[in-house]
């Protein structure tokens, strides 16, 4: 039997991300100072947008909405995939840390895709 998902926090998709956003906080945390207002800021905004827009796209009510937030979402992990490689390429992020940032945020692309199919697959079989 499926467990059944009663809150945002039930979401794989959100608790994927949250550990991401733990992790770009914790690696942010080396960055150099002169960042603290620019990449280090972005990053975080950044990571902080794909838990936000997964838990607002859950409680809307009708699929447009959801899909609204969840591709905002998508977004946001894109905008972040770009941050992680100018901070590679910058020499702020250490390659293992970047590698390990690199494939959740591959993963929370995927799993929040999915939300964005399920959600359309509950639309089309209610036509």
């Amino acid at each position: 039997m499926k467990n059944k998902i009663e809150k945002f926090t039930d979401l794989i998709a959100w608790k994927e991300n949250h550990e991401l956003t733990l992790i770009v906080y914790d690696v942010t945390k080396k960055f150099p100072e002169e960042e603290k207002f620019g990449l280090t800021n972005q990053m975080r905004r950044c990571a902080v947008s794909i838990t936000s827009n997964v838990a607002e796209g859950f409680s809307r009510s009708t699929p447009k909405d959801k899909n609204s937030f969840f591709f905002r979402a998508l977004g946001s992990v894109t905008e972040l995939q770009n941050q992680l490689l100018l901070s590679k390429d910058l020499k702020y992020i250490k390659d293992e840390d970047f590698q390990v940032c690199a494939e959740k945020s591959v993963r929370a692309h995927k799993l929040i895709n999915g939300l964005i199919k399920s959600n359309n697959k509950r639309v089309a079989s209610k036509k």
